[in-house]
């Protein structure tokens, strides 16, 4: 049986001036960790000096993948302020466990993200965010539609990461998905939108992911024509969220996707 990590000891391995605290976060801080989970740990620092004489990076200690990040207080307010932050660290510090607190610091940050509400200013931010990230993503669907011109794989490819990652992560925000961690991605985003809904059978085939006794995996060109209809699905799911700027460009491309594919 492998050996619990040594919370205590890397925390003390990481302490320096300056270190405010130090959090264990991710999957061995929920609870969920298996044989092959690293172990995060977060150092905030007291000011932008501290952050010079950081130790970030990834290390092997006594057998165990550790990843190691560095947090300055600004940092810390755009966790609170920007969506596309809030959705993933708000989680993770609600579960962090404290290795090092000094003066209570992490005590009062834990406190700050459980009183954490997704209101209507954060509401405008995350569809602000949304409506951008649609533009560019246009990009990725021209290489889609060039690639399944040209048959040319190296295009396709870039379509599928940005037809699928990110248009999820576009949902995502949009909706306001607090994730509990990476790995609750896929399924999160799905039960969002609806497991059931079209937006979510589509972005199963934009992943390659096959259909229940289907045998045959999903060719690479199907893929990215699934990516293609869950940019057109997404901006319909979008609605009123798109910015009046925007729409036009949104707009042409979900045309061009329809006239293309028809």
């Amino acid at each position: 049986m492998e050996a619990r990590p040594d919370f205590q000891g890397m925390a003390q391995r990481f302490d320096s001036k300056g270190v405010s605290a130090i959090a264990l976060v991710g999957s061995h801080a929920r609870g969920d960790a298996g044989p092959y989970s690293d172990v995060d740990i977060i150092r905030f620092v007291s000011n932008a000096g501290s952050r010079y004489n950081s130790v970030d990076g990834t290390y092997i200690l006594d057998s165990h993948l550790v990843v190691v990040k560095t947090v300055l207080p600004k940092e810390i307010d755009d966790w609170f302020a920007k969506p596309q932050l809030a959705i993933a660290v708000i989680p993770g510090l609600r579960s962090a466990i404290p290795l090092v607190d000094r003066h209570g610091f992490l005590t009062a940050l834990q406190e700050r993200a459980r009183l954490f509400v997704w209101d209507e200013a954060m509401q405008q931010r995350a569809s602000a965010w949304a409506s951008k990230q649609m533009v560019g993503w246009i990009e990725e669907v021209h290489k889609g539609l060039e690639g399944l011109n040209q048959n040319d794989i190296g295009r396709l490819l870039n379509a599928r990461f940005g037809l699928s990652w990110g248009l999820s992560r576009v949902m995502q925000v949009q909706r306001g998905v607090l994730l509990s961690g990476d790995n609750a991605f896929f399924d999160a985003v799905a039960a969002s939108v609806g497991d059931a809904s079209v937006w979510t059978q589509l972005r199963r085939t934009v992943f390659g992911i096959q259909a229940e006794g289907k045998e045959r995996p999903v060719p690479l060109g199907d893929q990215v024509i699934a990516g293609l209809r869950l940019y057109v699905e997404t901006a319909a799911l979008l609605g009123d969220a798109i910015s009046a700027h925007d729409q036009p460009l949104i707009d042409s491309t979900v045309a061009l996707i329809n006239s293309v594919l028809s």
